[in-house]
């Protein structure tokens, strides 16, 4: 294994023992130098398994396995070698499932339990805040779930959330916050944010099952470290302590997910809590020329509390950045369209190589606008996921139901989806029964008093369902997953129920297409695990569809088009030429950030940083004079980060910038309270 490194990457890799901070600056390589200082860590005689490796995307973890397995001879598919001893690499959240599969009935849930998607935790939030007779103005499920994430992400438990609460809206949430977790352990089932807070539990309150987790490992390595929120911290630290060889990698300048719970001060003060640490500092880019990097070196250091770095280019110099200045959103959205236009026209750029980043969701409109009418193709990040069509979430919620009929939010999505004669008449009485006796639906479904006041209908859509549960739980033993589910799609009539609903032609085939990436995406996962099961696969899809952070899915990277996106969404990604566009006091720094602790605006400086970070050829930032709002046009301020990239922070128009843009906002604040 020869490889070229540069001095810093070079001592990353052979540190192989002790703590380790790797401070990796944008383009500098990093994901390289992990997996090589991996295979290092084989040659050197530890075994693979007890390697464990952590990520925040399954891109990330996909992508460090593939190099891994490269580096081990392990590519090549055969049944003997999927049986070799791997470094288990893989999310927080997969990891987490990993050690409750083990330990999940210490804390009463059943080892072979349920992840819940956000559909299904909508399904229960609803339910609860119908049972505390909330009404749907007051708080809508989305709102409380929102809530509950917030404090799982710090956190905090049933039981403490009363404490914390603040406001009315809190102090609901908190009262629904102990139903719902119980509504969640008698289906046997976790959300995506209690794999994190459970397995911390586990870790915390049972010292036989931290020393049995930690044992597992010798050597434990975190990617993005700084992403870290704060069960994620405590979790890593039980796992190392114990032989101490943890290395973590990461970039403070590029803490961007504070707002999901990440705390920077985990990769500041790495050092204290580790003081034998050895840092190294990889500050080399191989990404962005010289010109943008001085303007990214330049903007950055306005931050205090951050490691002192640089990032160092590895080519020329470049093109300077631009700044560019439009008389409105609409302006800015035809000029930024007419100059891709005219470089697309040479033909020596492809769309493919620009990129529109923003800073909020509401931004992007202007700009489709402007591109569909230049007949350009571009592609917007973050529309709605494949696994939330209806189609796809059916077949999934069939799959659930099969492998778990625990499972009440799956098994009343398709009770009677094909229908089977189980009105809602009817499932309202399996309801009531199951609420009252504190069962599951499923368990009802077994009271022959309640199923002799049933319809003969709905008694035969029952042993329906009874049957297809027996049937395909025992053929997934029996036969391949692929053709399990291939054939409990036709056995329940599922497309024919699509031709019935959708006469359109074009629409049926959009959506038998969907049901038929299903069967695609078991027959892929039975082909990468080692041990297929359908709980595997759903653990799969459900992590897949939840990753924390940003970024495209390898579908859209393959389409030549122009991407749109937030600034979130663009990490770890990079484009030739990249549009920075509303560089405006209230968007970008967010108008929630102004006049409040300097922590959030240090925050927004690093998003502008990633923004910058994403250019390998030229940069163009831009700002419009005037915006609308609610209707009318109203005049906007460039934002502080506009004078701090350029030098010119002390100009006295940087701080009349921030003050009129504060002045706006209590305006704004003034004017919605009074409206009230």
């Amino acid at each position: 294994m020869a490889y070229k490194l540069n001095p810093a990457q070079h001592e990353a890799v052979h540190t192989l023992g002790g703590p380790l901070l790797v401070l990796a600056g944008a383009g500098s390589g990093k994901t390289r130098v992990v997996t090589i200082r991996i295979g290092k860590l084989i040659q050197n005689g530890i075994q693979p398994d007890r390697i464990l490796a952590v990520t925040f995307t399954n891109k990330a973890a996909k992508e460090m396995q593939h190099r891994i397995a490269g580096e081990l001879g392990l590519n090549r598919k055969g049944g003997a070698r999927k049986k070799t001893p791997r470094p288990q690499i893989g999310t927080f959240h997969s990891t987490c499932v990993r050690i409750l599969k083990r330990h999940a009935p210490k804390l009463g849930y059943p080892a072979q339990f349920t992840i819940y998607d956000r559909g299904d935790q909508e399904s229960i939030a609803r339910q609860v805040l119908r049972d505390l007779r909330v009404p749907n103005e007051t708080m809508r499920p989305g709102d409380l779930l929102n809530q509950l994430s917030t404090w799982k992400n710090g956190a905090v438990r049933p039981e403490q959330a009363g404490d914390v609460a603040r406001t009315d809206k809190e102090h609901l949430a908190a009262a629904g916050y102990r139903r719902y977790q119980q509504a969640l352990k008698l289906c046997g089932a976790f959300d995506f944010d209690d794999l994190l807070l459970a397995t911390e539990q586990l870790l915390s309150d049972f010292a036989d099952v931290a020393r049995e987790e930690a044992q597992r490992f010798d050597h434990v390595l975190v990617d993005e470290y700084q992403d870290t929120n704060g069960s994620q911290y405590r979790i890593i630290k039980q796992l190392s302590i114990g032989h101490r060889n943890l290395c973590v990698v990461g970039d403070d300048d590029q803490s961007i997910y504070g707002w999901r719970g990440a705390e920077v001060q985990h990769i500041l003060n790495f050092k204290r809590d580790w003081p034998d640490a050895k840092v190294v500092r990889l500050e080399e880019n191989y990404r962005s020329t010289g010109a943008i990097l001085a303007m990214a070196n330049r903007l950055i250091v306005f931050n205090k509390q951050r490691h002192d770095k640089m990032l160092i280019p590895a080519r020329g110099m470049g093109q300077q950045p631009r700044i560019l200045q439009f008389k409105t959103e609409v302006e800015e959205a035809q000029g930024v369209a007419a100059e891709i236009a005219r470089r697309l026209e040479d033909r020596q750029f492809e769309p493919k190589d620009f990129a529109i980043l923003f800073r909020t969701n509401e931004q992007p409109r202007v700009f489709e606008t402007e591109l569909r009418r230049a007949k350009l193709p571009y592609m917007l990040t973050g529309s709605q996921s494949f696994f939330d069509r209806k189609e796809v979430r059916d077949i999934l919620a069939y799959i659930r139901m099969i492998d778990s009929p625990r499972d009440e939010a799956s098994l009343l999505r398709i009770i009677n989806v094909p229908p089977r004669g189980l009105g809602a008449k009817s499932v309202e009485q399996l309801l009531d029964r199951a609420v009252r006796d504190g069962k599951s639906v499923w368990e009802a479904m077994e009271f022959k008093d309640l199923a002799e006041k049933l319809p003969e209908a709905a008694k035969k859509g029952i042993a329906q369902l009874k049957g297809i549960a027996a049937r395909f739980s025992e053929m997934a033993t029996k036969t391949t997953l692929v053709e399990t589910v291939r054939e409990l799609i036709t056995s329940i009539g599922y497309e024919a129920e699509v031709r019935r609903l959708y006469p359109n032609p074009e629409e049926q085939q959009s959506r038998v297409a969907a049901i038929e990436e299903v069967v695609n995406a078991v027959a892929e996962y039975e082909e990468e695990a080692d041990e297929p099961t359908l709980n595997g696969f759903l653990e799969e899809v459900t992590l897949a569809g939840r990753e924390f952070g940003g970024g495209s899915n390898d579908k859209d990277k393959a389409r030549n088009a122009i991407s749109l996106m937030t600034l979130h969404s663009a990490k770890g990604l990079e484009f030739p030429f990249v549009y920075m566009v509303g560089m405006e006091e209230g968007l970008l720094p967010h108008r929630r950030s102004i006049g409040e602790a300097d922590e959030q605006i240090d925050e927004e400086r690093r998003l502008c940083y990633v923004g910058i970070t994403r250019a390998q050829d030229e940069l163009t930032l831009s700002v419009s004079l005037q915006r609308m709002k609610w209707g009318k046009l109203r005049p906007t301020f460039p934002s502080r980060f506009l004078y701090e990239v350029t030098g010119q922070a002390d100009n006295p128009n940087c701080l009349k910038s921030i003050r009129g843009a504060k002045d706006e906002i209590r305006k704004a604040a003034r004017s919605k309270s009074t409206s009230k």
